[in-house]
This record gives structure tokens, C-alpha cells and sequence, in this order.
């Protein structure tokens, strides 16, 4: 069987592929060390963060985070059991509760966004602010793109 022949623009796009999956490691570890003073974990971190933007179900949650929504349902429970979070009613859904941060919740929540504030300015300033939007922009469009493509089949 002949192996696919991949173009030139074909082949930079899988080596950007990759080092997109490849930087998740290191960034959820960043996350983890950010995180931990505060007893929190990344995922925990993320999750908490999505509620606090706005009251929002565990599926929206989950659709912003780009998760799954079990995963995302397993650690907003552990964070309401801790008091971090607590559901409240949703007018839009009787069944899907609203995920409210508590007090503490922000409380913790403030305490990581400080020192990720330090970790992102240092990292952002060796790397330079024009060379990141850069990326961002591109990692947008192509997150658009893979969605337009998965959404027409």
C-alpha cells in the first residue's frame, strides 16, 4: 500500500498540530504548579474559572472549555462538595443547574490568577507580545477552520 503524499503546506500544518498537542503538557503542568498552593489542580482551576465568568451548566462549561461534559460534571461536584462552587436554579433548563463560585471560590480563584499573572508575565515577555498574538490569531483560525469541517462533514 503507497503511504499518502502530504504537501509541503500539508506537512507544516501536522508539525503544527503536533507541537499544539505537544505544548497542552507542558501548560497543564504550569497549571498544576499555579494552582496547587491554592489546593487546586488545573482542571479544577479551569472549571472554577468558566463558572466565574458567568453562572453557566456544566454543559456550557464544558462547551467552552472544549471538554467533556462527564469530566466537567465529576470536578464542578468536587468543587461544590469543598464549598468552591454551588449550583443555583437556570430559568433556560430546570434539570441543568447553574454553577454560581462561592466566596471561597473566588477567593481561591483570586489567589491563582495572581500568580499566574506573574507566571504569564515573565513567559510573555520572553517570548514577545507580537509573536503571541501572532499565534493566537492563527491557533483561532485554524480552531475555526476544524470546526467549519466538522460541522459540514
Amino acid at each position: 500500500m503507497n503511504d499518502p503524499v502530504r504537501t509541503p503546506a500539508g506537512d507544516a500544518f501536522a508539525q503544527f498540530a503536533i507541537s499544539v498537542l505537544r505544548l497542552a503538557g507542558p501548560l497543564t503542568a504550569a497549571g498544576d504548579t499555579l494552582a496547587k498552593p491554592s489546593g487546586q489542580t488545573s482542571a479544577r482551576w479551569q472549571v472554577l474559572a468558566a463558572a466565574s465568568h458567568a453562572p453557566m451548566s456544566v454543559a456550557d462549561a464544558a462547551r467552552a472549555l472544549g471538554l467533556a461534559r462527564q469530566g466537567v460534571q465529576r470536578i464542578a461536584d468536587l468543587l461544590e462538595e469543598e464549598g468552591l462552587i454551588a449550583y443555583g436554579d437556570n430559568p433556560a433548563h430546570q434539570r441543568a443547574k447553574l454553577m454560581v463560585p462561592t466566596p471561597h471560590g473566588e477567593e481561591v480563584l483570586d489567589e491563582i490568577k495572581a500568580r499566574q499573572a506573574v507566571w504569564a508575565n515573565a513567559v510573555g515577555a520572553e517570548l514577545g507580545e507580537e509573536q503571541l498574538q501572532r499565534a493566537t490569531a492563527l491557533i483561532g483560525e485554524a480552531i475555526g477552520l476544524l470546526r467549519d469541517r466538522q460541522a459540514t462533514g
